[in-house]
């Protein structure tokens, strides 16, 4: 049994021949296609997704609630039996970026029980009816096809216009990938045609083409191949020989910027953030406008395919989280410890994973500062009356008249 059949045991009603594309309110029919047009090939481009699906690599996937608390090792460690956390997470902001539209099949066992995740790259994907019910039919690059319930099944999106499921292609950085391959081009011709002609020679009288190329690989092989003196000799056959600079064409370094800027743009990032060497605010900007985004469409995503409307309303869920903190700097993480250990918003061992440390035994108890009162009750604290100390003989004393 191959990947195949793992992921899809289970045909739909019918057979699979879900024919009758499913009613939207666009005039669009709902099909996906996978667009190749080089975006995951260009150096920048790729620069630029593989940065955020290394970040969303990090996420932490947490259950919340205790409806399911099976899937606690599976969210946090291994999705399913081919990947781990951090590779499904990596492969699913991939797919994401490249293709705008990235899908979760969920695994099941023999009764039909949710155990594990897959993210998939169909090269079609549409939305079919069967039975009076939506299913997303999938064909692969290698011919095979599935479908499964719309229900069950997991669907990022971005840029989403045009169609009521399927977010649109990147076609409109098309133009600038072209502009960005025809620069590499350039470049490469340029250096190559800089060393191929080396000296331009003139000849005094008018050859026939094959004098000419004979004379050409004779004067090469006198004066450039076999030549170990470092001198040039020619007769009066040639009227004048001159030397090449070797100089290579490169693009004008105002049009390899706005090149940058636009991909730049059109990704949400920037130099920094492709380099690492951002400061504490530019990771927190990249993180909101990129990152989190991500992973709050992933957590309900997970939620919806995961548990019953009803267990969600109970509760039940699965978020996508990030300790920001760790992008910190030590002074300001300095700070946020001290001042919310000792209010209990903090553990002892939530402190040292801030700073990237190990956690002790018995570290996960929450202390807060006695002198700290609710608000509601430091009237009676001020005005409740003063209790006598042990010994205290309360104001009367022996011998007073």
């Amino acid at each position: 049994m191959g990947l195949f059949e793992k992921l899809f045991p289970r045909r739909p009603p019918g057979g699979g021949n879900a024919r009758a594309f499913f009613k939207t309110l666009t005039a669009y029919q709902p099909v996906y296609t996978t667009y190749r047009g080089g975006l995951y090939e260009m150096e920048l481009t790729r620069a630029a997704i593989a940065t955020f699906a290394r970040h969303c690599s990090k996420l932490h996937l947490e259950l919340v609630g205790d409806a399911r608390p099976e899937l606690a090792r599976v969210l946090g460690q291994q999705p399913n039996p081919w990947m781990d956390a951090s590779k499904f997470l990596a492969r699913l902001a991939t797919i994401y970026m490249v293709q705008n539209n990235a899908f979760i099949v969920p695994m099941e066992d023999a009764v039909g029980r949710l155990v594990g995740y897959f993210p998939v790259l169909p090269q079609q994907s549409s939305i079919r009816e069967v039975g009076g019910e939506p299913y997303l039919l999938y064909h692969f690059w290698g011919g095979q096809s599935a479908a499964i319930e719309l229900s069950r099944a997991g669907l990022l999106t971005q840029h989403q216009y045009e169609d009521d499921f399927f977010g649109s292609d990147n076609r409109p950085l098309a133009p600038t990938l072209q502009v960005m391959h025809t620069q590499d081009e350039g470049i490469v011709n340029g250096i190559k045609n800089a060393t191929t002609i080396r000296f331009l020679a003139r000849l005094a009288g008018n050859l026939k083409k094959k004098d000419i190329d004979a004379e050409r690989e004779r004067f090469a092989a006198d004066n450039l191949a076999g030549n170990a003196t470092g001198v040039m000799m020619f007769d009066s056959k040639y009227a004048d020989v001159k030397q090449i600079e070797s100089t290579a064409l490169v693009v004008n370094p105002r049009q390899q910027e706005l090149i940058r800027q636009s991909v730049f743009s059109y990704f949400g990032t920037n130099e920094k953030i492709l380099t690492n060497t951002y400061t504490e605010d530019e990771w927190n900007a990249y993180y909101e406008g990129s990152i989190e985004p991500f992973a709050i469409q992933l957590s309900l995503v997970l939620t919806a395919m995961t548990f019953s409307p009803a267990e969600i309303a109970q509760g039940a869920g699965i978020i996508a989280t990030a300790n920001r903190l760790q992008y910190a700097s030590n002074n300001t993480k300095l700070n946020i410890v001290t001042q919310l250990f000792d209010r209990g918003f903090l553990t002892h061992n939530m402190g040292l994973e801030i700073f990237n440390m190990p956690p002790v035994e018995d570290g996960d108890r929450y202390f807060i500062r006695k002198e700290y009162a609710e608000v509601s009750e430091v009237y009676k604290l001020n005005t409740a009356p003063t209790q006598p100390k042990e010994g205290d003989d309360n104001g009367d004393h022996a011998g007073d008249p």
